[in-house]
């Protein structure tokens, strides 16, 4: 299930994409599982279904879902939109990486971090 922050400044639907991005590119959504239905999401996050089938279509779009009529949706198998998430998240690192650099963090500081998956409290 997806969770929404309503005091985040993305969209509820791009919040909805993001959750699904992340859970089928972790594995916490294998492929061929199915997807809520747009009326049984949209009941139990409390909001309009056309923002579900938004969120769903994008999905669909890139790659990450797949719409079987009359079934449902279900997720894709296909590596390569989690290869694009990789390649996303390859690019947000860098541009994390590069700005801490310029602030004056070690390349050493930046190395220790990464065995525990970041330290929020270092």
């Amino acid at each position: 299930m997806v969770h929404l922050d309503y005091r985040d400044a993305r969209p509820i639907y791009t919040q909805i994409i993001d959750g699904y991005r992340e859970q089928i590119a972790t594995g916490v959504l294998q492929p061929g599982e199915k997807l809520p239905s747009v009326r049984e999401l949209a009941s139990s996050l409390a909001i309009n279904p056309n923002t579900i089938q938004r969120a769903y279509r994008a999905l669909e779009a890139d790659g990450w879902i797949v719409t079987v009529p009359g079934k449902g949706c279900f997720v894709s198998g296909c590596e390569q939109a989690a290869e694009q998430e990789r390649a996303r998240w390859y690019d947000a690192f860098d541009e994390a990486a590069a700005a801490l650099l310029a602030l004056g963090v070690s390349r050493e500081s930046l190395i220790l971090r990464l065995p525990e998956g970041g330290n929020k409290h270092a």
